[in-house]
């Protein structure tokens, strides 16, 4: 299945969701952020959109993603290409820490998610929702409201196992 395709006027050619126009990163919405933590996306694409506003940039003739010129120094002393986030642990660990104190509840505060139950308590759900508390903190951090709607990417089934993730995730270290 090959994901719906977004051509708002006067933006030029039609451009995946998956894969944003040269240089903008995908919007952020209430929706996409809501589909997250449902599990609704790929691990990847997750990812995506946090390598995105950490200055990564895919690589020439490949699918890997590395350090750009706006990486700030410490990710890209640590990482040159873009991490895992969900799949490793020490990313997920500074992403983590990279969070301002005044930004850890923004997931309570502004999305309403009192967290996941305890037999949805898995490494990967806790690391996406690590990942969307970063992506409102960077929202915040720059003055820019959340949108309630965006663009979304094909929305896929909860994984059967939410272990393993969707086909194609990389399994979580």
């Amino acid at each position: 299945m090959s994901p719906p395709v977004v051509n708002a006027p006067d933006a030029g050619p039609a451009v995946s969701p998956e894969t944003p126009g040269p240089g903008a990163p995908h919007p952020l919405s209430r929706a996409l952020l809501e589909a997250i933590l449902a599990d609704r996306t790929s691990d990847r694409f997750v990812c995506r959109l946090v390598w995105e506003r950490l200055g990564y940039r895919p690589a020439a003739g490949g699918p890997a993603w590395e350090a750009g010129p706006d990486t700030p120094a410490a990710w890209a002393d640590a990482f040159p290409q873009a991490p895992e986030l969900i799949a490793e642990r020490p990313a997920s660990v500074r992403l983590t820490r990279s969070i301002r104190p005044e930004h850890k509840q923004l997931l309570k505060s502004q999305l309403g998610f009192a967290g996941y139950r305890i037999g949805e308590l898995y490494p990967r759900r806790t690391r996406r929702a690590t990942a969307v508390n970063w992506l409102l903190a960077h929202l915040a951090e720059r003055g820019d409201p959340l949108a309630q709607e965006g663009p979304l990417p094909q929305l896929l089934d909860p994984p059967a196992d939410p272990v393993s993730g969707h086909p194609g995730d990389p399994p979580v270290e």
